[in-house]
């Protein structure tokens, strides 16, 4: 079954590289979304490229709407809606849902885990900010698991 695998490894690319250099690069997000699209069509034809196509659509101009308010970052926004594509609009909110709560469980932790290395909260640039691709992968990998029936 490659739809899993495939989204599991673009997921799981993303949020290493957020760790790491506090970047998602515009090609995975791409192809996420062309993956996305791809299999939905392999799901129910054009009338599902639709449905996902629109809960990409969807996700991409909230996902601005948060990056002009300062809210998020322009890559995690391109990165959930790419991630998105993959999903019908139908299952919109538990993605939402999912991404919120494993983000909070996520930044809760990474604040404990800095304050117990003695790292301040507050720090300049990229590297003093929680890498929300990391909770974008979790949500998006909670959700696709049991959709693909492997969890």
């Amino acid at each position: 079954m490659l739809w899993p695998a495939g989204l599991s490894l673009l997921l799981l690319v993303g949020a290493y590289t957020d760790i790491r250099e506090r970047r998602l690069a515009n090609w995975l997000s791409l192809a996420l979304l062309a993956f996305g699209l791809a299999h939905a069509y392999a799901l129910g034809g054009l009338g599902a490229i639709g449905w996902h196509g629109a809960h990409a659509a969807i996700a991409l101009v909230v996902g601005m709407l948060l990056f002009a308010g300062g809210i998020i970052g322009g890559g995690d926004a391109k990165f959930y809606t790419g991630m998105a594509a993959y999903f019908p609009l139908a299952m919109g909110l538990k993605l939402v849902m999912w991404v919120t709560l494993l983000g909070g469980a996520l930044v809760l932790g990474w604040i404990l885990l800095r304050r117990l290395r003695g790292i301040p909260l507050r720090r300049d640039g990229d590297q003093g900010k929680f890498p929300y691709g990391v909770a974008i992968a979790a949500g998006g990998l909670a959700v696709a698991w049991p959709l693909f029936g492997l969890a």
